[in-house]
């Protein structure tokens, strides 16, 4: 059974960073794409970033660039985000999702219903 375990989440001073990991089981991570959403109290939620099967196609929302980074290791079934220069308002839920024969593309971030396979999250709090 396919399965999403999120970790690495806490609470970070402005300006800190902290690395989420994404440990998948159940199925080959090599046929899959994984996406990083977020979801703040009372907002809906919003694509981070994504990564193709193979790692040759990254994408990130206009809010993360250049500040985080997204990577993966098919041969232990992880997924990485990097997170730099935290900000308040990277406070959030964030989650991992993955999804067999799909790309990623600035449109895979803004369609998270195509995900089919979801972690539990994980917490992220930036505060002073």
């Amino acid at each position: 059974q396919l399965q999403l375990v999120e970790s690495g989440g806490g609470l970070v001073q402005p300006g800190g960073s902290l690395r989420l990991s994404c440990a998948a089981s159940g199925f080959t991570l090599d046929y899959y794409v994984i996406g990083w959403f977020r979801q703040a109290p009372g907002k809906e939620r919003e694509g981070v970033s994504c990564i193709s099967s193979s790692g040759g196609s990254t994408n990130y929302a206009d809010s993360v660039k250049g500040r985080f980074s997204i990577s993966r290791d098919n041969a232990k079934k992880m997924v990485y985000l990097q997170m730099n220069s935290l900000k308040p308002e990277d406070t959030a839920v964030y989650y991992c999702a993955a999804e067999a024969h799909f790309y990623c593309s600035g449109a895979s971030l803004k369609a998270p219903s195509v995900f089919r396979s979801w972690g539990q999250g994980t917490q992220v709090t930036v505060s002073s």
